[in-house]
């Protein structure tokens, strides 16, 4: 028998494919056939572990201690369940506006719109865990008058959509907050760094400035598809709570 031999193009297409990019020429399916190429390299044994790096970095990370003011991507994820549901039933909000690439300038008009979105939601929200209102552990949804911390990310995220924000700028964000448990915050990026809206504090904050530890979050390419944040096997956590104001 012959020596197989993995074909790293063929992977890439079909993986292209499946986050719902056409073989056509565009833009989001261009980057995403660059991006995904150094995977199936990493994947299929290249020599050497290489770190897929997507945004600008200009320091370095170690144990846990960040130094650049953009997020290091480290490869795919898989997305949180609760989210792949909510996509399910809310198709438009998880589609893309073809500004895949887009990084608005961190104006003080623009810093200022993010501080007073994430103000007004925190105050307009009841905190409650998805246990509380809905019996279960992790349940996504635009929220009314309660819900717990991706639900007030999903909020601010379509409310600065909605003022013009591209989708690329608004990426859903799992961390591990200061007690080591799951939470979820909405990540702002810009041309002067990704910036974080927190339900648990008032503050928008750049990301290497908050207490918490990253774990993956939205592609920018397209919003359907999660990118890790660490390297290496981390687990993710099992679920999503983060409702105590601080």
């Amino acid at each position: 028998m012959g020596k197989f031999e993995p074909n790293p193009m063929k992977f890439v297409e079909a993986k292209s494919m499946e986050f719902g990019y056409s073989v056509a020429s565009s833009t989001g399916y261009m980057m995403l056939r660059l991006y995904l190429s150094v995977v199936a390299v990493a994947l299929l044994g290249s020599a050497g572990a290489l770190e897929v790096q997507a945004d600008p970095i200009t320091g370095t990370q170690r144990s846990g201690t960040y130094q650049s003011s953009f997020m290091r991507i480290h490869g795919l994820s898989q997305a949180p369940y609760g989210f792949v549901r909510f996509c399910e039933a809310n198709a438009s909000e998880c589609s893309q506006d073809g500004r895949e690439e887009a990084r608005l300038d961190a104006t003080p008009e623009r810093l200022s719109e993010l501080d007073a979105i994430n103000r007004s939601i925190n105050h307009a929200i009841q905190p409650l865990t998805d246990m509380e209102v809905y019996g279960v552990t992790e349940f996504w949804t635009l929220p009314a008058k309660v819900g717990d911390c991706e639900d007030y990310a999903l909020l601010k995220r379509k409310i600065l959509m909605q003022r013009g924000w591209p989708a690329s700028a608004l990426l859903m964000t799992v961390v591990r907050d200061e007690r080591g448990e799951g939470h979820a915050v909405l990540t702002a990026r810009t041309a002067q760094g990704d910036y974080v809206l927190d339900n648990k504090v008032d503050t928008v904050s750049i990301w290497h400035k908050t207490p918490y530890q990253f774990v993956m979050r939205q592609s920018y390419l397209n919003p359907k598809v999660w990118v890790a944040l660490e390297a290496g096997e981390n687990r993710r956590p099992e679920a999503l709570a983060g409702v105590a104001a601080q």
